[in-house]
């Protein structure tokens, strides 16, 4: 198991697990530092950018996606974060937006299906909230991967885009508040390359990820090599399986070394 899990998600956007449980569940899985990172906000339970609780030290992150000039959307991980003025603002507006688009989502899909999904639109609302919602449901006909890929997915007829920051934004805002800003697993764009050529601009890029298939990890020690970016990992949990990727304690220290 990997010493540090730097992707994982609670109920603050859509994760399933609280923040009090990730200790337990990083001991279970042998991890000794987690990094929360939660879409698009730092988790409001944690204070410090580095905090230790229950004997697992929890780094205060956050996964925001942005929108490069040119190409599809990419996710960028801060590591670290502070309160700034200029990140809290990007946060109440992407929340802003986050509370209409998942009220507008769950709408639709209730219209179309005849059901109550009993979703309140709250801060941190996401379709993996509405499509569990909708697993709920069996008499809808739709599973939770069936609610992604046939209903709320980006080509589905409940699908509603959401405002996102610009690339520069982005990285300028987490540049200010966060110790390491890097690229979110590369290999999940539809063009991987056009994705590590923006990481020229970061500290670090998400060297291990379970994709659950293989990727060309060639390319991506390249431009690792080519940048000089610091190589993170983590599991990208929604659920309280930590561990399944990760860095080990050795290559943690790069990451410590950037940290408060």
């Amino acid at each position: 198991m990997p010493y540090a899990d730097l992707h994982v998600h609670t109920t603050a956007s859509d994760g399933a697990m609280p923040l009090s449980a990730v200790p337990r569940a990083a001991r279970t899985a042998d991890v000794q530092v987690v990094a929360i990172t939660d879409h698009d906000r730092p988790h409001p339970g944690l204070g410090a950018p580095v905090s230790r609780r229950d004997g697992i030290d929890l780094i205060r992150g956050i996964e925001l996606r942005v929108d490069p000039a040119e190409g599809d959307a990419i996710d960028l991980l801060g590591y670290g974060v502070r309160e700034t003025a200029e990140l809290d603002a990007l946060v109440d507006r992407i929340q802003r937006n986050r509370i209409e688009r998942g009220g507008e989502i769950v709408a639709r899909v209730e219209d179309r299906l005849g059901i109550d999904l009993a979703l309140e639109a709250t801060p941190g609302l996401g379709r993996p909230h509405v499509a569990r919602a909708i697993d709920e449901h069996p008499e809808s006909g739709y599973d939770y991967e069936t609610a992604f890929a046939e209903l709320i997915g980006a080509d589905g007829p409940c699908y509603v885009p959401r405002e996102i920051p610009s690339f520069d934004r982005g990285v300028a805002t987490l540049r200010e508040s966060c110790a390491l800003v890097g690229l979110a697993h590369p290999f999940r764009y539809r063009d991987p390359e056009s994705a590590l050529a923006l990481a020229a601009d970061l500290d670090a890029v998400e060297r291990f990820y379970p994709y659950g298939r293989p990727v060309d990890t060639d390319v991506l020690d390249r431009a690792i090599e080519e940048h000089g970016l610091i190589a993170t990992g983590g599991s990208d949990a929604h659920d309280d399986r930590l561990g399944r990727a990760g860095l080990s304690e050795t290559a943690y220290g790069a990451v410590e070394a950037r940290l408060p």
